[in-house]
């Protein structure tokens, strides 16, 4: 039986197909980017001045944006991140993300294909404020899709 009910988008799941991958590579604070975009170019028809056609160029996808308390915990994606930017190795991830029922259980997953990783940053450090540091990737991906669930 499908609920009518729009879902809530607190619950969810990442999971990267990376070795090594530990506990901590799993949990995010927010995941965003999720979005793709039609390119589209504009033509003038010839002996038509009232309006001009817009024609499909390409799709075109947001960057992925993964934010997670910074731990001490060995990380996997991490030390992919570091290897890439540091070291210019890269090595194509895919990942599947996952939103997640009160039994923590799929209810809408996406599917992302051949995600690099561009950034890493480290938010701010401040005397004057007691708050977590964050830690957020930032990752080029070619395309997602939702993966049907059984």
């Amino acid at each position: 039986m499908s609920s009518t009910m729009p879902l809530s988008g607190y619950h969810f799941s990442v999971v990267f197909e990376l070795l090594p991958q530990f506990s901590i590579d799993t949990k995010f604070q927010s995941v965003a980017g999720l979005k793709a975009t039609m390119e589209t170019e504009t033509i003038s028809e010839g002996g038509q001045n009232q309006y001009k056609i817009t024609l499909p160029k390409r799709t075109t996808h947001e960057n992925l944006v993964l934010k997670r308390g910074l731990t001490n915990e060995l990380s996997g994606l991490r030390m992919w991140t570091t290897k890439a930017l540091n070291d210019f190795v890269y090595h194509p991830a895919n990942l599947v993300i996952s939103l997640l029922n009160e039994n923590h259980n799929p209810v809408k997953v996406w599917y992302v294909s051949q995600a690099i990783p561009i950034a890493l940053e480290t938010s701010d450090f401040s005397a004057e404020e007691n708050k977590l540091v964050i830690e957020t990737f930032t990752l080029k991906y070619q395309f997602f899709k939702e993966l049907p669930i059984p």
